[in-house]
């Protein structure tokens, strides 16, 4: 790792890698493009002080060279150990920003390079999953005070936020990047649909067709994955906490059961609950010998992996990015990623052109931050209409896409009781 305090990332050599890749999917986010044009002759950043932990691939680095073309000072650093691409992050450093990120380093070292992306006192943060608002409330709370305010990019972030924001705890606006419509609906459903099956394929080399695929969660990202395994001809079964969801997944075609009774039937398991031991000891004890599991929720924890290393006969490699645990009975259970974000932990994250929609909305929330933080309060506040609208025109433009508008009279109908 670099001694350079501008920088602690794998090899600055690398830069031109990366740099390749950032080309590529800037010449594919024609929404971020034209904010990063405005962001160039208005400068709206200017001297603003914004740390940033995404997975750090590179459309994350995109939003990142956006936010400094307006002039933020940018720190930055990844949010998983296995998502940072060292040349993206080699990239970044050879611009001037401030990076902070080596792939598959420890989490000692992950817990460092958080403390160095906050240690130039941020006015701004951009998080994904919490991490940035953890340490802000903990261990560097002291820093606290000089946050004008936050975006949270992910469902996992959001939960964390609003259970802060019921105890009165949060210290600082954030804006709830995730719900805001024109995120959740195509970033979490169409972007992880897509992504995760990406991976699952590349890894395993296996089919889907005629598989049957256990999804457990039905929100925006569970709705994806479904939706993308049936129509590679996979059955479905979808395990729900929630009554209204699971009547939705049986609209939508899908078997609904248990984690206890779909454990049997499963050759493919994907979590995206967002909550922790979904699946464990008693469903490993019913699955088939070689079901593969993965994980497209932020934290590590919806596979219980732990139990698995501590319980195994044998640990292997059975493929690049899927390790192989032979359990006491002689069966083979394969969990890809390590039990982490299988999308971008063993592949290349959402595709570019859904990341330009979200990323968009995580530039203009940062720059409604900087322009009304002095009239915000200490909660977690929704993206506004205006935003959301903004971000869908300039998509639809850059598709050259036109839609009707309502008259005169057409909006005073809407308007009006008397008809």
């Amino acid at each position: 790792m670099s001694e350079d305090k501008q920088y602690d990332i794998k090899d600055i050599n690398l830069a031109a890698s990366g740099r390749e890749k950032i080309d590529w999917v800037r010449a594919n986010m024609p929404v971020l493009a034209d904010i990063e044009k405005e962001f160039k002759k208005t400068r709206p950043f200017e001297g603003v002080k914004i740390s940033l932990s995404v997975h750090l691939e590179a459309k994350t680095a995109y939003l990142c060279e956006t936010l400094a073309a307006g002039g933020a000072i940018m720190s930055v650093t990844g949010s998983n150990i296995l998502s940072t691409q060292d040349d993206v992050a080699a990239a970044l450093a050879a611009e001037g920003l401030r990076v902070y990120a080596v792939h598959g380093e420890s989490e000692g070292d992950y817990k460092k390079h958080i403390k160095m992306t906050l240690a130039n006192g941020p006015q701004i943060i951009i998080d994904d999953g919490g991490d940035l608002v953890s340490m802000l409330h903990t261990e560097m709370s002291d820093l606290a005070d000089g946050v004008y305010g936050g975006c949270e990019e992910t469902t996992t972030g959001v939960i964390r936020l609003r259970a802060m924001d019921a105890d009165g705890v949060l210290r600082f606006p954030m804006v709830a990047v995730n719900d805001a419509k024109c995120k959740h609906l195509f970033d979490n459903r169409y972007g992880t649909g897509q992504s995760v099956w990406e991976s699952i394929m590349h890894n395993t080399n296996l089919i889907v067709a005629s598989k049957t695929v256990v999804v457990a969660g039905y929100g925006w990202c569970g709705k994806g994955v479904a939706m993308r395994a049936a129509a590679m001809g996979a059955r479905v079964i979808v395990t729900e906490i929630d009554p209204v969801k699971a009547i939705e997944a049986r609209m939508d075609g899908y078997d609904v059961m248990t984690m206890e009774k779909a454990a049997e039937y499963g050759d493919f398991f994907v979590t995206v609950t967002g909550c922790d031991r979904v699946i464990t000891e008693q469903h490993f004890a019913k699955m088939k010998d070689g079901a593969i599991l993965a994980n497209a929720g932020h934290f590590d924890v919806e596979i219980d992996v732990d139990w698995l290393n501590k319980n195994c006969a044998e640990k292997k490699e059975a493929r690049e990015n899927i390790t192989g645990y032979i359990l006491k009975d002689g069966k083979q259970i394969n969990v890809m990623a390590e039990g982490r974000l299988v999308n971008i932990a063993a592949s290349n994250g959402h595709p570019a052109e859904i990341m330009d929609m979200s990323f968009a909305v995580q530039a203009l929330s940062a720059l409604y931050i900087l322009q009304n933080h002095d009239k915000l309060e200490n909660h977690v506040i929704n993206v506004t209409d205006r935003i959301d609208d903004q971000v869908a025109r300039r998509k639809l433009a850059a598709w050259g896409t036109e839609i009707d508008t309502l008259s005169d009279e057409q909006e005073k109908y809407l308007h009006s009781w008397q008809l």
